[in-house]
């Protein structure tokens, strides 16, 4: 076990809420309260003596810019048994992918169980001694974005041993209005998508946990603590909170608005910008003409967004050290942007140069929750057909949201 892995919860939450200067600046009085404000000022008292475990990791922070696992500990008549952690672990700092292992935290003296580990769901040896599991953890509004899947599972596991399950619900930092891309198909579930929602959701968490467990069955005991002063037209920086970053690779309160552009290209030869100081701010490749890159999308006209011709040299991973070539993505109307539509844009524009490359067609799909995207692209569809095709399934959806929408 590293140094970091057993360092104290506490001092390593108080550090990452200093480096929150990289984000959207912090205002005196914030206009919204997450759930976890409200459970800790008032929801606690119905614990009625209840034991908790709490599922979380440095993005389950209080409006104060408090850990979730700090603010509980403070008070005596809550009693915390155990902490559980999701992919990129307790502190956020394992990169996407990477196991993450199970150990007791040193300060607190509590055991911190993997959900991205040897298992993904808790096991009863898990929630032994625990009355209700506490779900604290920002979300970016992306369905691939695992958080929702390890929350599903915990969901479940709360069904089948007998557990209570408190969701401490969050802002959507993209906004709640934008519903867009594929409705995942079943054939293609996986832990990056499990039901059939699509790319962009819009939805809270709280209100994803209600239509999981409702309308796609898991049946758990479920309570959502709901954020007071949230409106679905926000985004994270009218808040007025403080972004704490939800992963390596989510730094900044703008990276979720760009995640879901580019974060789906990568699959299909185009590189995002990972490995750089402005992860999934870029797209491009190596060979690419930035020019020409550039001015195709412009061409597009894309609500919300324009394309600057640049390079860029990756610090990590595959592209390390190479001179990659392409645009850097400005969104000056996040509220206007179509961030899944500009996805299907920007590999279209990769294949105008003939750099459109899918390595493997599962990886693809999986992503994407279709194979209709890969072979609309294949078959040089455009990017309008494209976004057309989705227009039945999202109605539908639609239509099964609005019994879930809280706010």
């Amino acid at each position: 076990m590293s140094s970091m892995d057993r360092r104290s919860f506490v001092s390593t939450a108080a550090a990452l809420a200093a480096s929150a200067s990289l984000a959207a600046p912090a205002r005196a009085t914030p206009h919204v309260l997450p759930g976890d404000d409200v459970f800790v000022s008032e929801a606690w008292r119905d614990l009625a003596g209840r034991t908790i475990g709490i599922v979380t990791n440095r993005s389950g922070v209080l409006s104060d810019g408090r850990s979730i696992v700090d603010a509980v500990r403070l008070n005596p008549a809550i009693e915390v048994k155990a902490l559980f952690a999701p992919e990129h672990g307790l502190r956020g700092d394992r990169d996407a992918g990477a196991y993450v292992p199970s150990y007791t935290d040193e300060r607190t003296g509590l055991p911190v169980y993997s959900l991205y580990g040897a298992t993904r769901h808790p096991s009863a040896a898990m929630l032994e001694g625990i009355d209700v599991l506490v779900f604290d953890i920002q979300d970016v509004g992306a369905r691939p974005y695992t958080y929702v899947s390890t929350m599903a599972y915990v969901m479940e596991s709360a069904k089948r041993y007998g557990k209570e399950i408190w969701v401490l619900d969050r802002p959507n930092p993209i906004g709640g209005v934008a519903v867009e891309g594929p409705v995942l198909e079943p054939a293609f579930s996986s832990f990056v998508g499990l039901y059939p929602i699509p790319e962009r959701h819009g939805m809270t968490v709280g209100e994803l946990a209600l239509m999981f467990n409702d309308h796609f069955g898991i049946g758990a005991t479920l309570r959502v603590v709901h954020l007071r002063g949230w409106s679905r037209s926000m985004f994270w920086s009218d808040t007025g909170l403080r972004w704490t970053p939800t992963s390596p690779n989510i730094p900044y309160a703008f990276t979720p608005v760009v995640y879901l552009a580019t974060g789906l290209i990568d699959s299909g030869g185009v590189n995002n910008g990972v490995g750089t100081d402005r992860p999934f701010e870029y797209a491009g490749g190596y060979g690419f003409s930035a020019e020409a890159f550039a001015r195709h999308l412009n061409a597009r006209a894309i609500p919300g967004a324009s394309f600057e011709a640049t390079e860029w040299v990756p610090e990590r991973g595959f592209w390390a050290g190479k001179t990659l070539a392409g645009a850097l993505i400005h969104v000056p109307e996040p509220g206007e942007f179509p961030s899944v539509r500009t996805a299907v844009e920007i590999l279209a524009a990769a294949r105008a140069q003939g750099k459109f490359r899918i390595a493997t067609a599962s990886g693809f799909d999986r992503d994407w929750g279709t194979s209709a995207v890969r072979t609309a692209l294949v078959a040089g569809a455009s990017p309008d057909a494209i976004v057309a095709a989705w227009e039945p399934g999202l109605a539908a959806f639609r239509r099964v949201r609005a019994k879930y929408l809280l706010y």
